[in-house]
């Protein structure tokens, strides 16, 4: 089903970032920039403000919309990207004003933002059946009185009795219809993937989930630990379908290792929801390879937003080693790996493109899968 609000390819549009209440994340802005690209879009210009609280009309008050606006006709755009959670209301109202007096102005959130780059990237059955299911949840939410349509249906057939039912309870209706159908395919799914999960669970091999932020080096990563060719490409949520490889790790040690779609910041429930049954892989390791950009100043913030998703599924408590990537990109950073006095292992430095510090991870995770993780590794952060 095509999403009426998918982001237009290529087309222009403005960027806002307000910090509301308190300052935001210095590389916010940023990140939401490269969301945008990933989306198929360009970034004409970026507004950035601070207010106390959201307008509940517009979200940014009347002053900063006319600005909005006038960039706009100033770059030719079609869009207009929030980098926050907007009410339908709030889009209305927002389309309506930087409409007015030129050419349609289209207004975006995060939420539709992160939707449309999923809907791009899902490549399997299960990823577009789950990607489906998201958007329609999310536009369930978007059925708001003040369409030009909602006048209430007549009977058929030339009668004249009474009102029949409203078009947003028919659209409400026929949305429920689709979702309940795609949560049983999904669930069909789910089914044959608990199957594969059990089987491997049987087999006592270690477990391993490769998680992290968006765009940390975790397929790279992958790749070059299972010599697979998954998905490679520096642009934020490369991976939505999940992977997984058997990895030698020489004598009496293997482990299956699950590359992962990457975490974000805000990430919408509506689709950690969708995702549960694919993100269950990662519920169901032994073992999880943390993998941050240590080449990225903010990587702290990153990690927090990466455990914040974790344990909304039900993940935190799993043990974690936390691999360092991309140190070429950080003068005077080596390969190493940390121990805590006890021994047990607390993170890795490597880096996945040149491949400096693979040995010692493929050392590591051979330790651990002889020892057992419990015992091999530090309790997750």
């Amino acid at each position: 089903m095509p999403d009426p609000r998918s982001v237009p390819a290529r087309a222009r549009a403005i960027l806002v970032c307000l910090d509301i209440g308190r300052a935001g994340s210095a590389d916010r802005p940023e990140e939401a920039a490269s969301l945008v690209e990933s989306a198929g879009a360009d970034v004409s210009s970026l507004v950035t403000g601070r207010r106390d609280r959201p307008d509940a009309a517009t979200f940014a008050g009347s002053g900063k919309v006319e600005e909005i606006r006038q960039l706009a006709r100033e770059h030719d755009a079609a869009s207009v990207v929030f980098d926050h959670a907007l009410t339908a209301a709030q889009i209305r109202n927002l389309e309506k004003a930087l409409s007015e007096g030129g050419s349609p102005v289209r207004v975006f959130d995060r939420t539709d933002l992160i939707l449309e780059i999923f809907a791009q990237r899902a490549r399997s059955h299960e990823g577009k059946l789950q990607v489906e299911l998201a958007r329609l949840e999310h536009l369930s939410t978007r059925l708001v009185r003040g369409w030009t349509h909602l006048e209430r249906q007549r009977g058929g057939l030339g009668k004249t009795g009474g009102p029949g039912e409203k078009q947003i309870e028919l659209d409400r209706r026929l949305i429920g219809e689709r979702v309940k159908k795609l949560k049983e395919r999904l669930r069909k799914v789910a089914r044959v993937r608990d199957t594969q999960r059990a089987a491997r669970a049987r087999s006592g091999v270690l477990r391993v989930s490769i998680v992290g932020y968006t765009n940390a080096g975790k397929s790279t990563l992958f790749n070059r630990l299972s010599r697979a060719d998954a998905f490679v490409a520096d642009q934020l949520f490369a991976t939505l379908d999940p992977t997984t490889r058997r990895l030698h790790l020489g004598e009496g040690a293997a482990a299956i290792v699950s590359d992962t779609v990457g975490f974000v910041r805000d990430l919408p429930h509506s689709l950690v929801a969708a995702f549960r049954s694919t993100l269950e892989e990662t519920v169901q390791a032994d073992l999880l390879l943390h993998v941050v950009d240590f080449s990225n100043p903010r990587r702290e913030e990153q990690v927090d937003a990466v455990n914040a998703v974790l344990s909304e599924i039900g993940a935190a408590g799993l043990p974690q080693v936390v691999v360092f990537n991309k140190i070429d990109r950080v003068e005077g950073a080596a390969p190493e790996i940390v121990r805590d006095a006890c021994g047990k292992i607390l993170n890795i430095k490597v880096s996945a493109v040149t491949g400096a510090g693979i040995d010692g991870l493929r050392d590591a995770l051979a330790e651990i899968a002889r020892d057992g993780a419990p015992g091999a590794l530090a309790p997750a952060a």
